[in-house]
């Protein structure tokens, strides 16, 4: 009960500090850039009178803050979910290729049938969902193989990706490919998009942290409890593909964001989930926003994707985590 009240304590205090912390990134993304401005001058023009710097501000860096947050928090809680579903502590949605899956649909969607596009972030979740159930049943041998699911989502993502990339030159004027996408460009319609799919991803993550201490037993226990595990595990799969779907379509593929905050969460303040989904909601929100805001500020005029920057810091991150995992298993 000590340790249960200990775990708890130190979640709300991550959680206010990292709230803090928000806030205070929030601000300076608001600043920082090509345009340069005050914040006396931003509070001005903001509620006091028109000021068209400010104006393009408002239009152009608050819905990606918005989004960034909104994205940072529901790829974090759908690597969460991921990696206690799956019981792999590598499992991510872009290395295990539902990403990949929720890119292709959103691709083709948009690129062959422009007049759904405000339908798209539908299509990427039936997308996602079919590349889960793609690689589930591929790596279901009577038990479910972390390795195996990494090695068979690696290959497919490779291929979602491949596929997206040539209907994207063939289908997209400009040649960008949702698989490189960013947080550039951003419009209030997209906060919209990604307020709707975030909320109700995240609203489901909340309910279904019990659940996901669940998991972490063994299959024949929690059937013992009289829990129907295929069930809770569909669910629970579902919630998580809803995220990352959500975030794919708006802003593209944002590899290893799932992977790294989940694992941080827990080594700082355990493994309950019911206290891990809002820790990781935050943290996951405050990486993204400092990853596009670093990505902004390293070359002004030009900009650097929040996803390269993920991928940058990602990739040693995931080899670090194999490493540790065979250190272990020699022991």
């Amino acid at each position: 009960m000590k340790m249960q009240r200990k775990e708890l304590m130190r979640g709300v205090e991550g959680c206010l500090l990292l709230v803090v912390m928000i806030f205070l990134l929030a601000l300076a993304a608001m600043k920082l850039g090509s345009l340069s401005i005050t914040y006396k001058e931003l509070f001005q023009g903001l509620f006091v009178s028109y000021d068209k710097r400010v104006a393009t501000i408002y239009d152009l860096r608050f819905p990606r803050i918005i989004v960034a947050l909104l994205g940072g928090a529901a790829l974090s809680c759908s690597g969460l979910l991921f990696q206690a579903v799956l019981k792999n502590p590598l499992a991510d949605p872009g290395i295990i290729g539902i990403s990949g899956g929720a890119a292709l649909t959103t691709t083709l969607v948009a690129g062959l049938f422009p007049t759904l596009y405000f339908s798209v972030p539908l299509f990427s979740f039936l997308g996602g969902m079919a590349a889960f159930i793609l690689i589930y049943s591929l790596a279901w041998k009577g038990v479910l193989d972390p390795i195996r699911i990494i090695l068979i989502g690696i290959a497919v993502a490779a291929v979602f990706t491949g596929l997206s990339d040539v209907l994207s030159g063939l289908t997209n004027r400009t040649g960008v490919s949702v698989s490189v996408s960013g947080l550039a460009q951003l419009v209030w319609s997209d906060v919209r998009v990604m307020a709707v799919y975030a909320s109700i991803g995240l609203v489901a993550a909340f309910i279904l942290a019990p659940a996901c201490n669940l998991m972490a037993l063994d299959d024949q226990t929690v059937r013992g409890l009289g829990v129907n595990v295929d069930r809770l595990r569909l669910i629970i799969s579902v919630a998580a593909v809803l995220l990352v779907s959500g975030v794919t379509s708006v802003v593209g593929v944002v590899g290893f964001l799932a992977l790294i905050v989940p694992h941080i969460a827990r080594r700082i303040i355990g493994s309950d989930h019911r206290i891990l989904v809002p820790f990781c909601t935050l943290l996951g929100g405050f990486v993204l926003l400092l990853a596009d805001t670093i990505g902004r500020c390293i070359a002004p005029p030009n900009e650097i994707s929040a996803s390269v920057i993920m991928s940058i810091v990602g990739g040693p991150f995931f080899i670090f985590l194999l490493k540790r995992g065979e250190h272990r298993d020699k022991r």
